[in-house]
């Protein structure tokens, strides 16, 4: 008989959060829980809470109750304007969940931090690729460096463990989240085609170029799992992606065909201001076509893409750490963009 495990889901409703969960319900022996600001419906698998996590005195009134709790799942983010501005939310968040569950849950074996390449200093710039996890840290703040220094220094003669997942940019369809590249690039792709406009890529002349990784929601949550729940990943951090490279030159005349468009040259033109005022047309096309009518901000990443497609640098890491260790799952990047579009359009997100 399979043990039984509580999964604690910090951050239920994202992108990264609500696959997580989709992947723990299909196994028999996890309970989850998932908290959010905003909680969720809840079903005989998962229970949602909603807590707002930057309130330590909430976070006390909300999970003093959970001491079944094995394995914490926290893929929380709190935007801000800055990096630096980053840092004491997203810590603060961190802190107040594992404080509560640490004093309460006796049973307590893992606690799984969600990342990325801002580690490695991808943000700011031109970084080593491809990227490995024992490449040297860069010069603060970076608010994914200080969760994990936090709990290393935590764990010390604690009987749980962690984990750190380092992905790519996480492809998937969960709406309302400020990091969803490819609900973005259907929505940019359909306004245009509705304009009667070719689909051109319009980040940076030299982005279209460079070589880039991506990294599946889906395939995420089974190597989440899978360092939490194998002891030889014991308080290390892993890079995750589909295991392939892609160059958007490539790529972006075939996502062109998939919407039945024609593709034309890249033209550098920041999203956040040429698709700011298309929430009238958006409102017109989903009458057109019986869409779900999901409010234009829950649908559009604007700031986020541009900051995706201004990266006129090479964008990959290395991911055989985790596969020396026994995790081989895979996806190709341009079916994985295929199936997303059609989840999108299944889900009556876009037509």
């Amino acid at each position: 008989m399979k043990q039984e495990n509580t999964a604690l889901v910090v951050g239920a409703n994202g992108v990264i959060g609500s696959n997580l969960i989709s992947h723990l319900e299909s196994f028999e022996n996890w309970k989850i829980i998932g908290l959010s600001r905003r909680g969720g419906k809840s079903n005989s698998k998962t229970t949602y809470l909603s807590v707002d996590l930057l309130q330590a005195d909430d976070c006390e009134k909300k999970l003093k109750n959970l001491t079944g709790i094995t394995h914490i799942f926290y893929a929380a983010y709190q935007h801000q304007d800055t990096w630096a501005e980053l840092v004491a939310p997203n810590l603060a968040m961190l802190k107040n969940v594992v404080t509560v569950i640490e004093k309460v849950a006796d049973h307590l074996e893992h606690i799984s931090l969600m990342q990325g390449y801002k580690v490695y200093g991808a943000h700011l710039g031109p970084f080593k690729t491809p990227a490995k996890e024992t490449d040297g840290g860069h010069m603060p703040p970076e608010f994914n460096v200080d969760q994990q220094l936090f709990l290393e220094r935590q764990q010390i003669g604690k009987s749980w463990s962690w984990s750190a997942l380092r992905p790519s940019v996480v492809g998937g369809t969960a709406l309302g989240n400020p990091m969803n590249l490819v609900l973005a690039i259907a929505v940019y792709a359909t306004i245009s085609k509705a304009l009667g406009l070719p689909l051109r890529f319009p980040g940076k002349p030299g982005a279209y170029d460079k070589l880039m990784d991506i990294t599946d929601a889906g395939l995420l949550a089974k190597a989440t799992v899978w360092a939490a729940t194998n002891p030889q990943c014991a308080n290390q951090a892993f890079n995750i992606t589909n295991g392939d490279l892609f160059r958007w030159n490539d790529l972006w005349p075939k996502i062109a065909c998939y919407f039945k468009m024609e593709a034309a040259p890249p033209l550098n033109m920041p999203l956040q201001t040429v698709m700011a005022d298309k929430a009238e047309l958006w409102e017109t096309i989903q009458e057109k076509y019986g869409l779900k009518k999901h409010a234009y901000d829950q649908v559009s990443s604007w700031a986020f893409s541009d900051f995706v497609f201004s990266w006129d640098y090479d964008f990959f890491s290395d991911g055989n750490k985790a596969r020396l260790l026994g995790f081989h799952e895979f996806m190709d990047t341009e079916q994985m963009f295929y199936k997303l579009f059609d989840e999108l359009r299944a889900k009556q997100i876009i037509p």
